[in-house]
């Protein structure tokens, strides 16, 4: 709009009309800037052969990966995640964490907020994510099929809005989990039928790797390459089925930023535990002066059981 004189009523009440216009129109504008993208996935659940301990086995993945696919977003962004069953089991996909407002239906749990997805059938979830940002993750949710069917699922802050904190040099999604040398769905059913508690888990994983104190183990190792002096952003997932684990990194102090989706107010500490379907975003800080030095990064649960490397 030009700053130019009205030359007659009927200019004047023009120029009005397309003022109050144009006032009308901003707050959709703004909405419209503020309003995310719409994302698209695919999962393909499907049998794929993997080994861990010496023991290869087929086992239910999302697109043939063991931890399955990240998943990417940005606060206010809408998600549409074809879920395509190709087993012989049925599953249904929950995204733990998510505030499913007005979209219940989306949420997951089989026989509870959906019928679950059936064998050559498909089911497209459709939720917006609305006032969450951090770290949060998917897993199957019927029956144990969780034990291998999970993965992250990451929410960034709106476009031109930055962390509470300090950038990180990058930022590391680190999935704990748990290998059954045996089938999972086998285990489960067992119990259900003995009244006692499930077996144990043969090993711990950290992004589905056992680490190097397992038998077999040793390539199977998860490792992270960090430059001396830079700070990195671990985004801490426990998909493991029922155990709290202790996570720490030998001489080293994790800074506390972020829990289930929330930001907290940053403090240290040299170790933390995380609960089975908690997340935690923590700030790492390489040592600067020791350039070519390894240090372990160890998940443990609170009985005595072997560390995970």
């Amino acid at each position: 709009m030009t700053n130019s004189a009205v030359s007659s009523p009927v200019a004047f009440m023009a120029v009005i009309i397309f003022s109050l216009t144009t006032l009308s129109l901003l707050p959709r504008l703004a909405l419209a800037q503020d309003a995310g993208v719409t994302r698209h996935y695919t999962f393909d659940i499907q049998l794929q052969n993997v080994s861990r301990l010496c023991h290869m086995k087929s086992m239910v993945t999302v697109n043939g990966k063991y931890p399955g696919p990240r998943i990417v977003a940005r606060e206010g962004d809408k998600l549409l995640i074809k879920v395509v069953n190709h087993v012989q089991h049925n599953i249904s996909i929950h995204w733990h964490g998510i505030r499913q407002l007005q979209t219940g239906w989306a949420d997951g749990p089989a026989y509870i907020t959906q019928c679950p997805i059936q064998t050559g059938q498909s089911y497209v979830y459709n939720f917006t994510i609305v006032g969450q940002r951090g770290t949060l993750f998917w897993h199957a949710h019927i029956s144990w099929l969780r034990a291998t069917v999970y993965g992250p699922l990451i929410i960034l802050p709106k476009r031109n809005i930055s962390y509470p904190f300090a950038k990180p040099h990058k930022e590391v999604p680190i999935i704990f989990g748990e290998w059954f040398n045996a089938d999972p769905e086998a285990i489960i059913s067992q119990a259900l039928q003995t009244g006692g508690g499930p077996n144990v888990s043969d090993a711990y994983t950290i992004n589905g790797l056992p680490g190097l104190l397992y038998n077999c183990s040793a390539k199977d190792t998860f490792k992270l390459k960090v430059k001396p002096g830079k700070t990195y952003l671990l985004r801490l997932i426990n998909a493991a089925l029922n155990d709290e684990l202790f996570f720490s990194i030998a001489n080293h102090t994790l800074t506390i930023v972020e829990a289930d989706a929330i930001y907290v107010k940053p403090f240290e500490t040299d170790m933390l535990l995380i609960t089975p379907g908690q997340t935690t975003n923590v700030l790492l800080k390489a040592k600067p002066y020791f350039p070519g030095a390894t240090f372990l990064m160890t998940a443990r649960p609170v009985r005595d059981r072997p560390w995970n490397l």
